[in-house]
């Protein structure tokens, strides 16, 4: 199976796990929950994004040497 596909299911995973904890309901108005949803699932999306594709460079770079 590919390598990446795995990396990029366990990094959302770990990062939706870890963005649980974080209240954004603060930052936003009172009443707006279907915008602080939203805001964290692109802050999840965008995170799990920069941190894969680190991931995955990391792992064809250690290939080479």
């Amino acid at each position: 199976m590919n390598y990446k596909l795995i990396v990029y299911i366990l990094v959302v995973l770990t990062t939706t796990f870890g963005m649980s904890s974080v209240d954004l309901n603060r930052f936003f108005k009172q009443g707006r929950v279907v915008e602080a949803n939203i805001f964290a699932m692109l802050m999840i999306l965008a995170i799990s994004e920069l941190v894969s594709s680190f991931i995955i460079h990391f792992l064809e770079v250690s290939k080479i040497l």
